[in-house]
């Protein structure tokens, strides 16, 4: 498929020599005092004050051993995607404090019931390929938090499955949770199936401690880490969406060419999450038209550099499953993959990712599963022409009764499950439904059948041993508890 592109060749160049310009003269301002100690080795100018500026060169050198790709594994390996090939890779929104509950209807804080119950639903819609932990969990025991929200979310779910945690203790807690599932650290060191991401840029232009340290401990070691820069036109960027793409884009490099100096060939992402803020307010807003039209240009800096792009798109500012939810998670993955990008984290949050809705994780499954239709394009080939059948039923013709249509029915088109394409007095016949409803009942359906995910008795046994007082981490659901 031909990409849709904002910008021309020369803009782009301008883009990543403006970049450049930007991390040589104003550099980037590292926290991590181990971090500033990679840079200087590595040939960067580190000042006293913790200011790091690269010369062009050292950038230059370091994304030239960037590889061209990065794979999510799963539970089982037929759930692993490689973007950008498998592309585009869709993931569910993360690390919302609130839930929707899928019984009442009213927002509450989520638990790792709810992480639990997420994962299973996941693990079922086709349109998602990765569960990243899409709430936190009020419940989690002291000394537990990543614990409580990565056990339920591994234990019912086989595909990928991310997130981060906010200290090194929960990482190794983590870590050691991947290697008892994965059947000890060697085999977990061959076949790595927990997924990390954090955002150690924090713009404008600055390195945290706890994000840095936890991706050289990662990037050291040759486990999964992908990182997400977020410039906030107008509070943490200029108030142009191209001085945002350029300092997002001097973020990218500046933390990429970080990872690739603690371990050349390490796998990254070009992923982003850039935004306009509303002035009017200061309003943080994931859901407007610029942050699609950003999440583009940053595709084509993307391709641009060779390596897998994408990041937080589709995300909304709705505080329900509306027709504002619909428009904005619509409009901009579309623009997110038509522009080449290959990760869309865009599933069942609202509110400015502050809450997860179960039936908006279905609507977005169904507009996951359209933008991988677009994608597929239109399969142009002599077979798809259909000359023999145009000239076989005539003019005049039923191409209903044709074996060529009832061959094909079910592939040349999408069958969504929540969009109404009945006639109004079926509608009305059946209570006038509106989407969310529907989307609501598809989630109950999934969420009343046995979950086939759940690992053996003997493995759970054996994690909840080496973790006294674990959460349960069971996905339960009673059809009969639900008045929604």
């Amino acid at each position: 498929m031909k990409h849709v592109e904002l910008l021309t060749a020369k803009q782009v160049e301008r883009v990543h020599d403006a970049s450049l310009w930007v991390l040589e003269n104003v550099g980037i301002l590292a926290h991590h005092p181990p971090a500033r100690e990679i840079f200087k080795a590595h040939g960067c100018r580190v000042e006293a004050d913790g200011l790091v500026k690269f010369p062009p060169e050292v950038v230059a050198k370091y994304l030239r051993v960037c590889p061209t790709s990065f794979t999510f594994r799963g539970r089982d390996p037929q759930y692993d995607r490689t973007i950008p090939d498998c592309g585009p890779v869709v993931v569910t929104g993360s690390s919302a404090p609130n839930v929707v509950d899928p019984a009442t209807g009213v927002e509450r804080r989520a638990t790792s019931t709810d992480i639990a119950n997420i994962a299973h639903l996941i693990n079922e819609l086709k349109g998602f390929d990765i569960f990243s932990i899409s709430t936190l969990a009020d419940d989690a025991p002291p000394g537990q938090f990543s614990l409580s929200r990565f056990y339920p979310a591994l234990k019912n779910c086989l595909k990928p499955v991310r997130s981060n945690t906010p200290n090194m203790d929960d990482l190794r807690q983590v870590i050691r949770l991947g290697e008892l599932i994965a059947g000890g650290a060697d085999a977990y060191r061959e076949r790595p199936i927990i997924n990390h991401h954090y955002c150690p840029m924090v713009s404008p232009l600055t390195m945290d401690v706890d994000s840095t340290e936890a991706v050289m401990y990662l990037t050291e070691r040759g486990l999964p880490v992908y990182t997400t820069v977020v410039p906030n036109a107008g509070l943490t960027s200029p108030m142009t969406l191209m001085g945002t793409l350029i300092v997002g884009n001097a973020e990218f490099l500046a933390i990429t060419v970080f990872q690739q100096m603690v371990k050349e060939g390490t796998p990254i992402i070009y992923a982003s999450l850039p935004t306009v803020a509303d002035m009017r307010t200061g309003a943080y807003a994931p859901g407007a038209i610029e942050t699609g039209m950003l999440c583009m240009a940053q595709a084509q800096l993307g391709h641009f550099y060779n390596v897998p792009t994408g990041g937080y798109i589709g995300l909304t500012n709705a505080h329900s499953n509306d027709a504002q939810s619909g428009y904005e998670t619509g409009m901009n993955t579309l623009g997110a993959v038509l522009a080449g990008a290959t990760l869309l984290n865009m599933g069942g949050l609202f509110s400015s990712l502050m809450a997860f809705d179960f039936g908006k994780a279905v609507v977005d499954d169904e507009i996951a599963i359209m933008n991988k239709r677009v994608v597929r394009g239109m399969e142009f080939n002599e077979d798809n022409l259909a000359l023999d059948v145009i000239a076989q039923v005539g003019p005049g013709g039923d191409f209903m009764k044709s074996k060529h249509t009832k061959s094909l029915m079910k592939t040349t088109a999408v069958f969504p499950k929540v969009a109404d394409r009945g006639m109004r007095a079926q509608w009305e016949a059946a209570g006038r439904p509106d989407a969310q409803s529907r989307a609501r009942a598809v989630a109950r359906g999934i969420l009343s059948q046995p979950n086939a995910a759940v690992w053996a008795p003997e493995l759970d046994a054996q994690i909840r041993a080496e973790f006294p007082g674990l959460v349960a981490g069971e996905a339960t659901w009673k059809e009969d508890e639900t008045t929604a």
